[in-house]
């Protein structure tokens, strides 16, 4: 899920938010991310945080962080629930105008 966040955060402009069913698939989408990213010739994240324990790793690229759950880890916090009121990017629209 994408949501743009830009009208209600100066830190950035879009999250992206996806989960998964157990930590070595977390780790698998944060490093699918990374190479996508470095393919795309951008930078490295800035910061990340959250990878020793793979709960909730938050990649921080600038205008984009990205937050990778456990699922339950992301049924707790519910981020969509809690940033409801941004518009949400369908993801196919992301990937082909990005």
């Amino acid at each position: 899920m994408i949501l743009e966040v830009a009208d209600v955060l100066v830190v950035a402009d879009e999250f992206v938010i996806a989960s998964a069913g157990n930590d070595r698939q977390v780790k698998a989408i944060v490093e699918e991310v990374e190479r996508r990213v470095a393919e795309a010739g951008l930078s490295k994240p800035l910061r990340v945080e959250g990878l020793d324990d793979r709960h909730w790793v938050l990649l921080d690229y600038g205008d984009v962080v990205v937050h990778v759950f456990l699922d339950e880890t992301r049924s707790y916090y519910e981020l969509e629930r809690l940033w409801a009121d941004v518009p949400r990017v369908a993801w196919a629209e992301a990937v082909s105008t990005h």
